[in-house]
């Protein structure tokens, strides 16, 4: 019986750490910021996505002295996946191109979280391009994947 509820709680916390609500999927990285974005962006440019911007939310604040902990955001995506998905519905447009927020959080752990497409999928109500989502996930998950471990 123990060893059932420890099983069931390892699962629940593990879940925990891998998704967020409102449609965010979270991650936990081996590394600090700015090399987890290092690594997500080389990774990114390996799987012959387009990064459109890095933005270092960390260093804005801190040009209006504002202290915010370590946080970048890339911007990044491949119209070969997103405009089959606009055709489904042209309102994704609006959460395209894709974003991956790495950040540290209160504890010192640092973070991707990005759009879980099944979210977008109901946001807009997409239907009839679960192949076209069901890529977006797969490959989704295997760059964050990469970029977050060792």
């Amino acid at each position: 019986m123990r060893t059932a509820i420890f099983t069931a709680l390892l699962m629940l916390f593990t879940a925990a750490s891998a998704q967020a609500g409102d449609g965010m999927i979270n991650i936990e990285s081996a590394f600090n910021v700015q090399e987890t974005a290092d690594r997500l962006e080389t990774t990114l440019q390996e799987k012959g996505m387009t990064v459109f911007n890095r933005i270092n939310h960390a260093q804005g604040a801190a040009n209006v002295d504002i202290e915010l902990r370590d946080t970048e955001l890339l911007l990044f995506g491949n119209p070969k996946v997103g405009s089959p998905l606009m055709q489904c519905q042209q309102s994704v447009a609006i959460d395209l191109p894709q974003k991956a927020l790495i950040w540290q959080d209160e504890e010192n752990k640092v973070w991707i979280s990005y759009n879980n497409p099944r979210y977008l999928e109901q946001r807009h109500e997409i239907a009839g391009c679960e192949a076209v989502i069901a890529k977006i996930e797969k490959a989704l998950a295997g760059m964050v994947t990469t970029a977050a471990t060792e």
